[in-house]
């Protein structure tokens, strides 16, 4: 359900933002929900805008985009290695500078590199577990379908606590899973040179089934076929269990693959918090921000994980609310579009739908002579 929801809310966003976005001094291209919610809702919805970027700065400081990264890192390689979590975290703070120093280029760089082997080799270490165990994978499943619709769950759905928490925390981490409704990525795609916004709204959407339903159902599987579910509280170290009871040295993979998943998001966050702080401040202040966010990375490591979840969730519901209320703003755009790549796409077939609209026109911006806010 959450899968199926944030691809949607996924699609509609980029887009928007691949429609709606300008090029600052440096540059580079600046997008977005609070550049579509300013051009496309109109500008007495600045403030709406303001509060997006002004969200989504706070998220990249101080929610998901660096303290729970940093934290999962720190205990992953304590865990493993048994190195002391001062020296990653210093360590992962000087790696920060070097990649975010560099801007735009230099993330795109290491995470064009990084991204898919992590995601592979994860894959693989998973189906390797899953074959290892492969007679208990139908009671798993089993075990899943049963536990979601057992006498128990309808009890306890009916009496409303039960089914209340479960969705609460399970849209809380398919958020941070996937970041579908944030408005988060579109920060990124509004960089991408692209003529047709719904064609590359239909290419993100893999995203979110990527995350969610192959790397997120793939885990759970492994963690109930090698039977570590039951244990440890700890997602990182059940995961390790899993992995180590599969092969060796299967705890100190995860720490790697972990490691490179982590650090890739602290990157992309990065950026998002950027172009958030230039909206707000003016591209003179992206250096002071990166510095800051180089520093918060390398504290991240001593703040208690309950503090570090609460700040994620409430920072990342201050986020999404001003973008939810754009994407609907903006629902009958979206359907137009996608109605005019699907023309483009069959012409025969479809002629005469929207013959003679200028789509999107409301929100499209000429890149030439325009700059965003110094």
């Amino acid at each position: 359900m959450s899968t199926a929801i944030g691809g949607y809310r996924r699609y509609r966003k980029y887009c928007r933002c691949s429609d709606g976005h300008l090029k600052d001094r440096n540059g580079q291209f600046s997008g977005g929900p609070m550049y579509y919610i300013e051009k496309g809702l109109g500008r007495r919805f600045k403030p709406l805008a303001m509060l997006f970027a002004f969200s989504g700065m706070l998220v990249a400081l101080f929610g998901i985009g660096t303290f729970p990264q940093v934290k999962a890192i720190v205990s992953s390689t304590e865990n493993s290695f048994g190195v002391p979590p001062i020296v990653t975290a210093l360590t992962i703070a000087v790696l920060t500078g070097l990649v975010t120093i560099g801007g735009l280029k230099s993330i795109a760089k290491v995470s064009t590199k990084v991204v898919p082997f992590k995601t592979g080799l994860y894959v693989l270490i998973c189906i390797i577990v899953l074959i290892r165990f492969a007679d208990q994978l139908p009671a798993a499943i089993a075990l899943v379908l049963h536990s979601a619709f057992s006498t128990t769950s309808a009890t306890g759905g009916f009496a409303g606590a039960t089914i209340m928490l479960a969705m609460r925390s399970g849209v809380a981490r398919g958020i941070f899973a996937n970041e579908a409704g944030l408005g988060s990525a579109p920060i990124a795609a509004a960089a991408a040179k692209t003529k047709w916004p719904a064609e590359q709204g239909l290419i993100s959407m893999t995203g979110v089934f990527i995350d969610t339903m192959v790397i997120c159902v793939m885990t759970g599987l492994t963690l109930l076929v090698s039977g570590v579910w039951s244990g440890p509280t700890d997602a990182g170290l059940m995961t390790q269990q899993a992995f180590s009871s599969a092969f060796p040295l299967g705890a100190e993979l995860l720490t790697i693959i972990l490691i490179m998943f982590a650090f890739t998001t602290m990157l992309g966050w990065n950026y998002y918090g950027e172009r958030c702080v230039e909206y707000l401040l003016g591209v003179k202040w992206i250096k002071p921000y990166r510095y800051l966010f180089i520093v918060l990375v390398g504290g991240g490591a001593f703040i208690k994980l309950d503090a570090i979840w609460l700040l994620a969730d409430i920072f990342n519901a201050m986020m999404a609310f001003p973008n939810l209320i754009a994407l609907l703003g903006l629902s009958g755009i979206v359907v137009a579009e996608t109605r005019t790549y699907m023309n483009s796409l069959y012409p025969n077939k479809n002629k005469g739908i929207l013959a003679g609209a200028n789509v999107g026109a409301a929100i499209q911006v000429e890149e030439k002579g325009q700059t965003v806010n110094s």
